[in-house]
């Protein structure tokens, strides 16, 4: 049997996503046993909750102190890069016992990590001969920082070209990059009919649906495009999906269904691939994950509040492809939302490019070629 580890870190919902997909992947092959793992849990306390804080405090109250860290730690010098890395994973490397440990015991074939610090304190290890195994990298950004590039990596795996001509400009090793897509749950292979999946969740099959997920998004700014969709589309079904942000589904309590719109206010749900078949457009933030998921399906994307770095540069990618819209104005989603409804041609263009840009056999593109690169 092959023993397949794969490390995450849970800031952030996508990273999970992805090590979720990659297990689906990597378990259908019959000789394969995989072991997932949230790095954070190997973590001391200490560090543990300084680090979720932090990213919680920053994300929610200061984006641009965010972004100017981000953008400023993000170097185009490899060696000064790699220097970087290593020192963080120097630095970080007493608050993760825990985890080389945790490794040893294990003692898997390979480690496939989905996000940076199981990666650069992996190197770290490798470097030091404490533990020597193959280590590959899944990027799970649109365009990769260079806090993903690390010594002591068999293999990255990339979302697009882009990702792939960044790398290389930086220096890496053009040999160990593959162009694979973000993976996500095997479930988008499966073909759906809009028409079925509407039947299926009593939608409408003739009129506009439109689906918000705006579990990361600010309740204040949701409400208020909800308000607006309703108080001025023609017909349809609004579908706000909140995810665990209970404090929307708090926000949008005084809002109702009118004679003409339908408002769906869900909560914590396992449909969120047939949200995206059923829709029109999907509003969302720009997450690698879920827009991965949405572009997979081609459903036409509006995205507003991207989170500054990795979220806007995805927006970026999606909004150069023509597969969506970027806005910073609440306020100027309900115009668009009503010119794309009212331009079907305009919305068959996006259509057209997100199944071009999608890749939903990413995961197990990636778990072929690694087990592949194993019995070498």
């Amino acid at each position: 049997m092959t023993h397949i580890l794969i490390l995450y870190s849970s800031l952030g919902a996508g990273h999970n996503s992805a090590a979720k997909a990659l297990n689906q992947a990597f378990s259908h092959f019959t000789d394969v046993t995989v072991t997932v793992e949230d790095a954070l849990d190997y973590a001391s306390s200490i560090y543990r909750n300084a680090v979720t804080s932090i990213y919680k405090q920053l994300s929610e109250k200061a984006p641009q102190i965010y972004r100017a860290y981000y953008e400023g730690t993000d170097l185009e010098d490899l060696e000064r890069s790699l220097e970087l890395n290593i020192v963080t994973a120097k630095l970080e490397r007493v608050f993760f016992r825990k985890l080389r440990r945790f490794i040893e015991k294990v003692n898997p074939d390979a480690i496939v990590c989905v996000q940076q610090i199981p990666s650069r304190l992996l190197q770290l290890l490798e470097e030091e001969e404490r533990i020597s195994k193959p280590h590959y990298v899944v990027i799970t950004d649109v365009i990769a920082h260079s806090s993903w590039i690390n010594k002591e990596v068999d293999g990255y795996y990339l979302p697009n070209d882009l990702t792939a001509d960044f790398m290389i400009k930086r220096g890496v090793n053009p040999e160990i990059l593959h162009v694979t897509g973000i993976p996500i749950k095997l479930e988008i292979l499966e073909p759906k009919s809009q028409v079925e999946i509407r039947e299926r969740h009593d939608l409408p099959t003739h009129k506009p649906v439109v689906t918000i997920f705006g579990g990361g998004l600010h309740y204040k700014r949701v409400r208020l495009m909800v308000s607006q969709l309703i108080d001025n589309l023609q017909s349809g079904t609004l579908i706000v999906a909140a995810g665990r942000n209970e404090q929307l589904l708090d926000s949008l309590t005084e809002l109702d269904s009118t004679p003409d719109i339908e408002l769906r206010k869900l909560g914590l749900i396992d449909y969120v691939d047939d949200l995206a078949v059923a829709s029109d457009l999907v509003i969302t933030k720009a997450g690698g994950l879920i827009v991965s998921e949405v572009l997979a399906r081609g459903t036409p994307m509006i995205i507003v509040d991207p989170f500054p770095g990795q979220e806007e540069w995805n927006a970026d990618l999606i909004v150069a492809a023509g597969a969506g819209v970027q806005l910073r104005l609440p306020e100027m989603v309900t115009p668009c939302v009503k010119f794309l409804l009212n331009h079907s041609e305009r919305l068959s263009q996006m259509q057209t490019a997100a199944l071009e840009l999608g890749e939903p056999r990413a995961a197990l593109n990636i778990a072929e070629h690694i087990l592949s690169q194993i019995k070498h």
